[in-house]
């Protein structure tokens, strides 16, 4: 013990420890030091969880200040030079072009089919049907519908008139008379036609079987068709009448010229 206390050395070291207090300026000249500062930063950079990264360690970059406005501009100029391949493109003028050719082709094809079931007109069917003389010559029987422009049902039953037209056309015979035309006057006395659409089923030889009068279903037009088609000795729907027009309102609508409505 004689020892340790005779050494300035030990007694400097062990002063600290053995001392309850101690002036404050002794303290502050051990800790301003230049070790004993140097050990203190050790300490606290040792205690760090994150240090700092050394300003001159060449393993760490710097990024230099980027300007607020040129963020939008970099932005930009990624996304226009590598788009992102999950997102969908723009089309281009030719798949556009191809998409305008198919609505067209499209809108085209529904106005035929339009035309072709619902578009049909009386004026169709009479400049497509055949004169009334030619058709009691040419040895075929014959339907004649009578018909007016202004008459609702005939307009409505045109359609249907028209595709049993095209389906029999060949072996049977389509006549349109106008009863708007005085030239029809005798027929529409003969035939009996009180009502309209009249339709009279005429065998090859120019008698009549039978009639349908205004807005029936289409099975019974064509099923009368088709006996005559086949030359049957009588047709299945004889006498049938349903929903027409009054054939006197004809008064009122009245051409003296046949010349202005042709064959009908």
């Amino acid at each position: 013990m004689s020892r340790v206390a005779s050494s300035p050395v030990g007694l400097h070291r062990f002063r600290p420890c053995l001392q309850a207090s101690q002036p404050r300026h002794v303290f502050k000249t051990h800790v301003q030091s230049p070790n004993r500062v140097a050990r203190f930063q050790n300490i606290a950079i040792a205690c760090q969880t994150t240090p700092n990264p050394n300003p001159t360690d060449s393993s760490t970059t710097e990024k230099p200040p980027v300007e607020p406005g040129s963020v939008n501009d970099n932005v930009t100029q990624a996304a226009s030079s590598s788009p992102d391949p999950g997102l969908p493109e723009f089309p281009s003028k030719d798949i556009n072009r191809r998409i305008a050719v198919v609505s067209s082709l499209a809108a085209v094809g529904l106005f035929l089919s339009k035309r072709l079931d619902f578009g049909v007109s009386l004026k169709d069917l009479s400049a497509a049907a055949l004169p009334y003389e030619e058709a009691l010559s040419n040895g075929k029987p014959t339907v004649v519908e009578f018909y007016a422009d202004w008459c609702e049902v005939c307009r409505e039953l045109a359609p249907d008139v028209y595709k049993v037209e095209q389906q029999y056309r060949d072996r049977v015979n389509f006549v349109m008379l106008n009863v708007d035309n005085t030239k029809w006057e005798q027929e529409l006395d003969e035939f009996g036609v009180e009502g309209i659409p009249h339709f009279a089923f005429l065998d090859k030889e120019g008698n009549e079987e039978g009639n349908v009068v205004g807005r029936l279903p289409k099975q019974y037009f064509q099923e009368n068709v088709e006996a005559l088609a086949h030359g049957e000795a009588s047709i299945p729907h004889a006498r049938v009448v349903g929903q027409y027009s009054s054939a006197e309102s004809r008064k009122v609508h009245q051409v003296v010229d046949p010349r202005s409505h042709g064959r009908g």
